[in-house]
């Protein structure tokens, strides 16, 4: 962690990932600027798009992604918003150009980094915040605890924050760690994205190609240092006050779709939630129009 080429396990890689990064970068389609933001637990690196006067929309990454995961959808959430897409400082998927100098290992941790980067960022409040996957846990535990600076707050495929992982999903992530490889690692893409691999396999092989990289390139996570995404009690999904929006695919793997949408309708009725057809875990990517025309709708409301 003290060393120069921090959080790369060596200075090559960092070479090799940033050149990768630098070259994915370029296919942003919208003019944007980048900001480091200095945070008690270390740099965060933010991509800034959209008019400067309007209103803030905060754009978390999944595990194992990085701002770069929104260059598809950036254009159509940025003609109405500020969007501010975020490399995340989190060890689990802590890939991009953040570094971090502190150790995120829980949930009061992670909203408490999150509050520091809205500072740094000069977002007071009336936040929109989306949360893909991993950072719709985030989203869901900073919404527990600052729920004052936001406006609104989109869930999409949520990991964890409904219901608990299935056992298939939790053998299939297993494997990336215990026998990783190429074959190791299209097999589970294929499997939690297989919607993607039916329509867009070239997209789906490039994934396959990133997340192999970031394997080589950055320092692997200590399981004991990095927050657990466990399940909402009911009670806690009930103090949702923030006006949110769950988006959640059909043929999702990490739970059971309908069961999720079940739980919230019976125990955070408050909370909306749509279902996504022909669509797992890959939903931004396979429906993605239609994703930002409900994000977009359920924002301008």
């Amino acid at each position: 962690m003290n060393t120069p080429y921090h959080p790369f396990l060596s200075d090559d890689a960092r070479t090799t990932y940033l050149t990768y990064y630098d070259e994915a970068a370029t296919q942003w389609p919208i003019p944007s600027e980048t900001k480091m933001v200095e945070t008690a637990y270390g740099q965060t690196f933010v991509r800034i798009s959209g008019p400067v006067d309007a209103p803030p929309l905060v754009l978390l990454p999944g595990a194992g992604s990085t701002s770069l995961m929104w260059t598809l959808s950036i254009e159509a959430l940025s003609t109405d918003y500020r969007t501010y897409a975020i490399d995340s400082l989190i060890n689990t998927g802590c890939v991009g150009r953040s570094v971090y100098t502190r150790t995120i290992s829980n949930a009061e941790q992670a909203s408490d980094w999150l509050d520091g980067l809205f500072d740094g960022l000069g977002l007071v409040d009336e936040v929109n915040l989306i949360g893909p996957s991993y950072g719709g846990w985030v989203a869901s535990q900073y919404a527990l605890r600052y729920p004052n600076r936001l406006r609104k707050m989109v869930w999409i495929a949520p990991a964890g924050t409904i219901l608990p992982f299935s056992d298939a999903y939790l053998q299939h992530s297993m494997a990336l760690y215990i026998a990783p490889g190429p074959d190791t690692f299209s097999n589970y893409f294929k499997w939690c994205f297989s919607d993607l691999a039916k329509k867009h396999p070239d997209m789906l092989n490039a994934m396959v190609g990133e997340f192999a990289l970031t394997m080589q390139s950055f320092v692997p996570p200590n399981p004991q240092e990095v927050p657990v995404l466990t399940a909402m009690s009911d009670e806690e999904l009930q103090h949702i006050t923030t006006p949110t929006l769950c988006l959640i695919g059909e043929n999702d793997v990490l739970y059971a779709a309908k069961d999720a949408m079940q739980r919230l309708h019976t125990v955070a009725p408050q909370i909306e939630t749509t279902l996504i057809p022909d669509a797992g875990h890959d939903l931004l990517l396979v429906q993605r129009d239609m994703v930002n025309q409900e994000i977009v709708a359920f924002l301008q409301t």
